[in-house]
């Protein structure tokens, strides 16, 4: 029990000196363009790595989350809003598990 303080004193060290010296060796603007660029999109870029897995994963049928995964991608791609993307996402998934049912079963 007492390894446990060393662990969560470390993981707090190493998150606290992963946020702090950023802030305190860069002090001018970034002027890079790929550099700006490539910071610009690392957010998005976590959120799908961390997002992807769990749209698949989460399905009763990986093929029906994967499906319902390029849905959305297309309607967003065509405009629509978030809300009706997820809608039809979710909907889709519902929809293709209930066939599979039927079908594989």
């Amino acid at each position: 029990m007492d390894k446990i303080w060393i662990y969560i004193i470390c993981m707090a060290a190493v998150t606290y000196l992963i946020r702090v010296i950023p802030l305190t060796l860069i002090r001018k603007p970034i002027k890079n363009v790929f550099l700006r660029s490539f910071l610009y999109y690392v957010p998005y870029v976590t959120l799908a790595v961390m997002t992807f897995p769990a749209i698949v994963d989460a399905t009763g049928y990986p093929l029906a989350g994967l499906i319902a995964f390029f849905v959305a991608i297309a309607l967003a791609y065509f405009g629509k809003g978030l809300f009706f993307v997820s809608v039809s996402a979710c909907v889709t998934v519902f929809v293709l598990e209930r066939i599979f049912d039927i079908f594989i079963k």
